[in-house]
């Protein structure tokens, strides 16, 4: 599903995204590993079974970089220009590998661009929910969006 343009988006909007998807081991060495993270809490089970969660907490990177990927089909796909900032990020809860997570999306501010008349700004609350409707991530992308 293509992406809107600024035109095309009413403050209030909501999208459920049809994506999910189940957060495996290997998910989260790639992205701890490739960023170069080196806390035991990510890669150690044996340390992680003595910290207060009991096991390995998924690296809190994976699971802002997956809401807002899910996100980008049914937002901004084909009609950004340019993500402006990511604001408020928030991680209420842990994640786990074996989590399911999915995302939902509104659509809390729209503002006409002062040096753009092509573009426009939309700004967009993401959430990520695990299988028991947990908030485990949150955040508002402000993100310059071309107009029809």
């Amino acid at each position: 599903m293509p992406g809107k343009t600024f035109d095309q988006w009413n403050v209030g909007d909501r999208i459920v995204h049809d994506l999910h998807r189940t957060v495996t081991d290997t998910d989260n060495v790639l992205i701890t590993t490739l960023t170069h993270n080196p806390q035991p809490l990510h890669l150690d089970a044996d340390y992680a079974a003595g910290t207060e969660f009991g096991q390995v907490v998924v690296n809190g990177i994976f699971t802002f970089g997956l809401m807002v990927g899910v996100s980008v089909g049914d937002t901004t796909l084909g009609t950004l220009v340019a993500n402006l900032g990511y604001d408020k990020v928030v991680m209420p809860k842990p994640v786990f590998i074996g989590d399911t997570l999915r995302g939902e999306t509104e659509v809390v501010e729209l503002r006409e661009s002062k040096s753009r008349p092509d573009a426009g700004i939309v700004t967009f609350k993401h959430r990520m929910l695990n299988q028991r409707d947990e908030e485990v991530c949150s955040c508002l992308r402000t993100a310059l969006l071309r107009r029809a």
